[in-house]
């Protein structure tokens, strides 16, 4: 089947401007100006942005954190994806057994995603301990799944320690592997929680306490150096909060290091921990890392203005306020730590980036479309609006203003961060591989219709 999308604005991550797009069964085939098709059904774009479906390379679903389950599934949680605009999600695993290896968490995920997300998704593997045979297995999840990336954590029960660490990057940078990581000092943390628990401060206001911004700048800082010591090992951070954690970044980009992806997410870009100042409702925001000040608000969105950010990704992991998030009523450190974010992040960057001049349109299509795709190793196929790549398309309607609210949204928690907030620009249609997966506000696609991607080397490495 073709389709031709007419006299729309063409947005990709260098330019914006007046084109058609003639799609062929589920390729771009034609980029040009008064395209002609009398075999293509149209679609009149004229007013609207026409961009690439965005690409989410953090997400979180159907994750088991132990004491609670993520309340999107594959199937909730794609949906939202797909009427937040974004076409392709890469999620990171949960932890499994104690003991298990590499593949273990690969099969049981693909049990819980094939046949149900309806975007196409990847995978990034999870370490949680480290041996030769661990080490070696890397290289044969790459081959047969497609798996190029995987995530370390520096802190929580499966943490890596230094020396293990130094050899999951160094096998990384022998195998082309990219080592995405969560930054926070283990020690900092740990501390602070027993010090607050011990001494019965447990609102939810001493979340963000204990979990200061000088434990992920430590951190950054610490995973930097050990990259560096091998040899300029690639190396992801996700969810970037802190001006501090940025600095960290600047100075190892100013020692010559090259090899570092960066990502924050819109929830440290527009929200604040004066939310936790609510003993009740500061449990939606309670999440690893917390929400910071206004100041840090700043400085990540002027890294994002002079792109020392790459991507700006979501980190969604939602749990219902009204029946998970109240475990932490009596201690915050029982609250399933996580929000809803995968629907909200297209429309906000508009909002609140581009409208307001933190960032242009051409920016917004680089950190939540381009760059995530080249990061997750899926790029020129997704991420882009060029011949033959995936006619994965959003189209935009600067014009429309709406106001974000629980009642409107398609994933299965009970709130949005976001409750009540004006939004300038409304998403119109979205296309995944040339079929209609979302228009004027309603799902039409099916549960199963996403593909799972066997991912390329990442632009990073």
């Amino acid at each position: 089947m073709k389709w031709l999308i007419k006299n729309g604005t063409i947005a990709s991550e260098e330019k914006t401007f007046l084109a058609d797009l003639l799609l062929e069964d589920d390729k771009i085939i034609k980029i040009d100006t008064n395209i002609e098709d009398a075999e293509a059904k149209c679609i009149d774009a004229e007013g609207c942005y026409v961009m690439p479906g965005a690409v989410d390379i953090h997400t979180h679903m159907d994750l088991d954190v132990g004491i609670a389950r993520a309340i999107d599934d594959f199937y909730t949680g794609t949906i939202a994806a797909a009427c937040g605009g974004t076409t392709t999600i890469i999620d990171h695993m949960a932890f499994g057994p104690k003991g298990c290896n590499l593949m273990h968490q690969v099969k049981e995920y693909h049990k819980l995603a094939d046949h149900n997300a309806v975007v196409d998704y990847g995978f990034h593997g999870v370490f949680q301990h480290v041996n030769d045979d661990i080490l070696k297995e890397m290289k044969k999840v790459v081959k047969d799944e497609g798996i190029t990336s995987f995530k370390i954590y520096m802190t929580y029960d499966y943490k890596l320690s230094d020396e293990d660490i130094v050899r999951v990057l160094k096998q990384a940078k022998e195998d082309g592997i990219l080592i995405t990581v969560h930054c926070e000092n283990d020690g900092i943390v740990s501390y602070f929680r027993k010090k607050f628990v011990g001494e019965g401060k447990t609102e939810v206001r001493y979340h963000p306490l204990s979990r200061p911004n000088e434990a992920e700048a430590e951190a950054v800082n610490r995973m930097l150096y050990l990259a560096s010591a091998i040899g300029d090992a690639p190396v992801y951070i996700v969810h970037l909060s802190t001006k501090e954690g940025l600095e960290e970044i600047r100075q190892a980009k100013k020692r010559g290091q090259k090899h570092i992806g960066v990502e924050t997410c819109p929830q440290y870009l527009l929200l604040t921990d004066d939310l936790y100042d609510d003993s009740s409702e500061g449990l939606k925001a309670v999440m690893a890392p917390p929400l910071r000040k206004p100041a840090d608000n700043e400085a990540l969105w002027d890294g994002l203005k002079n792109n020392e950010i790459d991507t700006v990704a979501t980190d969604h992991c939602p749990f219902t306020f009204k029946r998970q998030k109240q475990q932490g009523a009596d201690d915050f450190t029982k609250c399933p730590s996580g929000a809803p974010g995968v629907e909200e992040r297209l429309s906000l960057l508009y909002s609140e980036g581009v409208c307001k001049g933190k960032i242009s349109m051409e920016q917004l299509v680089k950190y939540a479309c381009t760059n995530p795709a080249k990061v997750g190793g899926v790029y020129p196929q997704k991420g882009t609006l060029s011949v033959g790549s995936d006619a994965d398309i959003v189209i935009f309607d600067p014009k429309k203003k709406w106001t974000m609210t629980k009642k409107k949204m398609y994933g299965a928690a009970d709130y949005t961060c976001y409750e009540g907030r004006e939004i300038e620009g409304k998403i119109d249609l979205v296309m995944q591989r040339g079929k209609i997966l979302v228009k004027d506000g309603e799902f039409l696609g099916e549960r199963g219709d996403g593909k799972y991607l066997k991912r390329g080397k990442s632009s990073i490495v």
